[in-house]
């Protein structure tokens, strides 16, 4: 890994490379950071992106808790076991023993990425935005960033996008999409917080006795509430949320979903997956973006007092921490060699090229909940999807993978989007040691030992 002295001519201005990598990353969520590792791990020098101080993305930053199973069978890839296996060595017992979602710890899991980069000699660059790309023809040669010292460029062979937003890709001139086709709505927005001083063996108690719901199979410390009104699934809360409606303490787009988890390691602490922030907020739109978070900052007070008024077991709760970014279900989606659509999920579609695979029911919040898939069904995701004709060194990542709306709110889960980029990153190495451009090569044509994933349709041939 090169930290250079060299300088690039931009925007009439002479700004420093920071460094010359055969790959560089952008954006340390879950896929992002995958990738940057995987890719180290498999002899690329690698830079990773970062424009907060944590690793982890809506996991860390985002309060977003816990992951969600996959519902597809085998469908942990290497990095995914690793991640679940690392958790418990640091003293998180991630399983509840019923279901398969991973309870995880935020600030833990921030420790365990920078353990991991540490070890694989990813070079991290926190606090660091991506402005801009410069482009030769069908290839990047550089992206532009922002850093506490102010502008400056990194040189790479292979550029992974894993903004979520599509950034790096969009600022390349790859074709795009963003929101509903039929609609041009994002998914809504959250703005997720956590709720200390909470008495989680009196609310077990109330609910599981006193309202006698049943739908949460897990106990204490592994426990969840939860009410979305106008759905399918009846909740017991929904009439306490109802009640607030009614006498004004709350409105009802603030009582329309409301959903806490137990934080495994922080006792008396949930994560609060609620306001969900009306869909008349963008968040493909800066300004709209802004007002959203003013608006769910206010709907979040508001849903925790009344909660703290209301719900035996929060008589003494208080707000504890509010997410550092809001939750972005949606935004910008690439157009790639492979369009993945929901036809995919239904026909439960298997690919030669596909790195993994993942049976997590169509969650469109706001406008499709869709069915689930049959036990056992699964659908794969084709390689094809994470790269674009336009340019040949190039991977996309993670939730904005060439997929359709309604498919997208499949593949967007935490554990799809890990394994997503652990094939980016293993993808880039292989690129560079083979010099095959990244949207040339046939990930079928990797030694399956090489591969976080083979899929049955490969095998079979």
């Amino acid at each position: 890994m090169e930290n250079t002295n060299a300088f690039i001519k931009y925007a009439g201005k002479e700004i420093p490379v920071l460094f010359s990598v055969d790959v560089c990353v952008a954006g340390g969520g879950p896929s992002g950071t995958a990738a940057a590792i995987r890719a180290a791990e498999n002899g690329a020098s690698t830079v990773l992106l970062e424009r907060g101080i944590a690793l982890g993305g809506l996991a860390v930053l985002g309060c977003v808790y816990p992951f969600m199973d996959p519902q597809a069978p085998d469908s942990d890839t290497p990095y995914v076991t690793e991640i679940k296996k690392r958790l418990q060595q640091h003293g998180v017992a991630t399983f509840d023993g019923v279901t398969q979602q991973v309870w995880h710890n935020p600030e833990t899991l921030a420790l365990i990425y920078d353990e991991m980069c540490e070890e694989a000699n990813v070079e991290i660059l926190y606090q660091t935005t991506l402005v801009d790309t410069v482009c030769t023809g069908a290839v990047i040669t550089a992206c532009i960033v922002q850093t506490i010292a102010g502008l400056a460029a990194i040189s790479a062979k292979i550029f992974i996008d894993g903004t979520g937003d599509a950034f790096l890709s969009r600022s390349a001139g790859i074709p795009y999409e963003c929101g509903y086709e039929k609609t041009g709505n994002n998914q809504p927005l959250s703005f997720r917080f956590e709720m200390g001083g909470i008495d989680v063996e009196r609310l077990s108690r109330y609910i599981t006795l006193d309202l006698k719901e049943d739908w949460c199979k897990s106990k204490p410390p592994y426990f969840e509430i939860a009410e979305a009104m106008h759905r399918t699934q009846r909740y017991k809360l929904e009439e306490l949320m109802a009640r607030g409606v009614e006498t004004g303490e709350l409105t009802q787009e603030e009582a329309e979903y409301m959903q806490a988890y137990s934080i495994i390691g922080k006792d008396g602490v949930m994560s609060m997956n609620c306001p969900e922030i009306p869909v008349r907020f963008r968040a493909a739109d800066p300004i709209s973006y802004s007002k959203a978070v003013s608006c769910g900052r206010k709907m979040m007070r508001h849903i925790a007092d009344y909660l703290i008024r209301h719900l035996p077991g929060f008589e003494h709760a208080f707000i504890s921490r509010e997410a550092a970014m809001l939750g972005a279900r949606e935004s910008w989606r690439i157009r790639g060699r492979y369009y993945l659509q929901e036809s995919d999920y239904h026909n439960q579609s298997r690919f030669p090229d596909a790195v993994c695979r993942t049976a997590w029911f169509i969650d469109a919040h706001g406008e499709k909940v869709s069915e689930k898939l049959p036990p056992g069904g699964y659908y794969e995701i084709p390689y094809r999807s994470l790269v674009t004709d336009e340019i040949q060194n190039l991977i996309v990542t993670g939730r904005c993978i060439s997929a359709s709306f309604i498919l997208q709110a499949s593949m967007r889960i935490q554990p799809t989007c890990m394994s997503i980029g652990e094939a980016a990153g293993i993808a880039a190495a292989w690129c560079l040691a083979h010099k095959i451009p990244a949207n040339a090569l046939h990930w079928e044509s990797i030694p399956a030992a090489k591969r976080s994933y083979v899929s049955n349709a490969d095998a079979a041939k």
